[in-house]
């Protein structure tokens, strides 16, 4: 609690808010939307103890908490309607929708039916459509952005996240909050509604370091590699942070054909200094299938890398964890490191290879400083705050004498 205490200290938010605060959250977010919940009503607890009257005056404040109950039931031949159960009249709503979850079913003809991307991005436009325009302001939520990866035409192909976005802003979406977007160019589309792609740098290397203890974070001991040239723009940032050097891999294709969608992968092919001895963290935006991580991985070790930390915001696994499971089992992956912004299986939480980063607090943080129509720039920075965090990691080494194994 200190760390929420001092945050919002730092920043006086006396302003007041755009309008009473309603977070929905979506079919398959509902644990995350219980816990921004909670982080919020602790934020208003402890503004109310600090500026006491100013959040109870508010219209709205008197709920017991944020989240408005809403509802997408469907009708026995697969067709839904969107239901908002209480009134949202004025309000200042956000929408928590995760796309991936699908987990999150349906009956359709007797038969049940996981919800697909598309499922998920109907319901979100249903619930929008039963607001009627009765809501002050509305800003969705989205952390896996919907059709991100189909975000540019090659061909004759579809736009689709760009028709998505577009959707969204005929309908009256003032904000789009998402994270690690696969392109954030794609906001092109809709260049006069607010786009936000949040990088949950801090987070995911705050994982890191809380489960791992004998990391020595310098250039003699850990590099950073990027695993394509689509994400060295967040590798390099690692690598500036924590001023450490830079590798990167570069992937040859076979342009002849198309295998699942995409040309398949023929060689990782490396640049960059030694890895000899050294600690790898690799960062990207999605895990998919995984293979090709792996296949990174082998690489590494074959130029005699240590242990390999391999960070991913969004982590899939459509293809299943046995690859993973063999590949720690046999030393070659240490960690992969993910955030909870989308689905991820029981089992997968449970493996001992898999570390989560919880975003639930800086999404209340994003929330409430919107809702307060404040500035995001010292959010969306994480410079300062990873290092205040070396700086205490460093120091719980030395105060415990913990050698680097």
């Amino acid at each position: 609690m200190t760390d929420f205490v001092s945050t919002w200290n730092s920043e006086s938010f006396l302003t007041c808010p755009v309008g009473p605060l309603g977070l929905i959250a979506m079919p398959g977010t509902e644990e995350m939307g219980e816990k921004v919940n909670n982080w919020l009503k602790k934020w208003r607890d402890h503004t109310e103890e600090s500026m006491p009257g100013d959040m109870r005056t508010t219209p709205g404040a008197e709920r017991q908490d944020f989240l408005i109950k809403v509802g997408c039931p469907r009708f026995g031949n697969g067709e839904g309607k969107g239901m908002i159960k209480e009134s949202i009249r004025g309000y200042d709503i956000y929408i928590l929708c995760d796309v991936g979850a699908y987990s999150e079913t349906y009956d359709m003809f007797g038969r049940q039916v996981p919800m697909s991307p598309d499922d998920h991005f109907a319901n979100l436009k249903r619930i929008i459509a039963a607001m009627g325009g009765k809501a002050k302001r509305i800003s969705v939520i989205m952390p896996m952005l919907y059709e991100s990866r189909q975000h540019r035409r090659a061909s004759r192909e579809s736009m689709d996240c760009a028709l998505g976005l577009q959707e969204l802003e005929s309908l009256g979406v003032s904000n789009i909050i998402t994270f690690d977007a696969h392109d954030p160019r794609v906001q092109n589309a809709i260049p006069t509604t607010g786009f936000e792609s949040v990088m949950p740098s801090y987070q995911i290397f705050k994982a890191l370091l809380k489960r791992d203890k004998t990391l020595h974070i310098d250039k003699d001991h850990l590099m950073i590699v990027s695993p394509d040239e689509g994400a060295i723009d967040r590798n390099i940032f690692y690598a500036s942070v924590l001023g450490l050097d830079m590798g990167l891999f570069y992937k040859r294709r076979d342009y002849t054909r198309i295998v699942n969608g995409r040309n398949p992968i023929i060689a990782h092919e490396y640049l960059g200094d030694d890895v000899e001895g050294k600690d790898i963290f690799v960062a990207d935006d999605i895990i998919s299938s995984g293979e090709s991580v792996i296949d990174l991985c082998r690489e590494l070790k074959k130029r005699k890398a240590n242990r390999i930390f391999a960070a991913a915001t969004f982590a899939l696994f459509t293809n299943g964890l046995d690859a993973y499971d063999k590949a720690y089992a046999e030393g070659i992956i240490d960690r992969v490191i993910s955030t909870n912004l989308t689905y991820r299986t029981p089992e997968l939480r449970a493996r001992d290879w898999f570390v989560e980063a919880d975003m639930s607090k800086y999404i209340s943080y994003i929330i409430a400083t919107l809702n307060h129509d404040r500035s995001l720039s010292k959010l969306l920075n994480p410079y300062d705050r990873i290092h205040a965090l070396i700086k205490r990691y460093n120091a719980e080494q030395a105060a415990t004498g913990i050698r680097l194994v």
